[in-house]
């Protein structure tokens, strides 16, 4: 990777290396793609505009993450967004039909879940980066952790 990850990148350089990062994170949570492009692009201008001062580029990476998450929930907080239903992303994601079942599920789960689900089942995060980054107890996200398996159990049980 060019030692890229090794050091502070440019917002250039950032946008580069952890656009596929921060997009995925915003749909995984959003589930519509124009919303997370969105959120991404402001996720994107905020470093621009702000230019924090990181520690080193895992310092880096989490800013991005958690400014994702809390542009995610400013989303869900918007009028125009309680307002509107956006289009079924199933019609233009390539999925099976079980992936795409399990994908609703995790979407139709309350945000508390499908945070700490996404970070750690989709992104690979440990419980403890988890705490770290969504700013709670690690013991309250391992509980997040297993009543969000929970409910996906009891959601596709029979299912599968």
């Amino acid at each position: 990777m060019n030692g890229v990850a090794d050091r502070v990148l440019t917002p250039e350089e950032a946008l580069e290396h952890y656009g596929p990062l921060v997009l995925r994170t915003a749909f995984g949570l959003v589930k519509n793609l124009q919303d997370a492009e969105d959120i991404a692009q402001e996720v994107f201008l905020t470093l621009l505009k702000k230019a924090p001062a990181f520690e080193g580029p895992g310092h880096q990476q989490a800013w991005l993450l958690r400014c994702t998450i809390n542009r995610c929930k400013s989303h869900f907080r918007s009028v125009w967004q309680s307002r509107t239903d956006g289009l079924d992303e199933s019609l233009s994601v390539p999925f099976t039909p079980a992936e795409s079942e399990v994908l609703r599920a995790v979407g139709d789960l309350p945000m508390k879940y499908r945070q700490v689900i996404y970070l750690h089942y989709i992104q690979g995060y440990s419980t403890a980066e988890i705490a770290k980054l969504l700013g709670r107890g690690q013991n309250t996200v391992l509980s997040q952790l297993a009543r969000g398996r929970a409910l996906l159990k009891k959601t596709l049980k029979g299912e599968f």
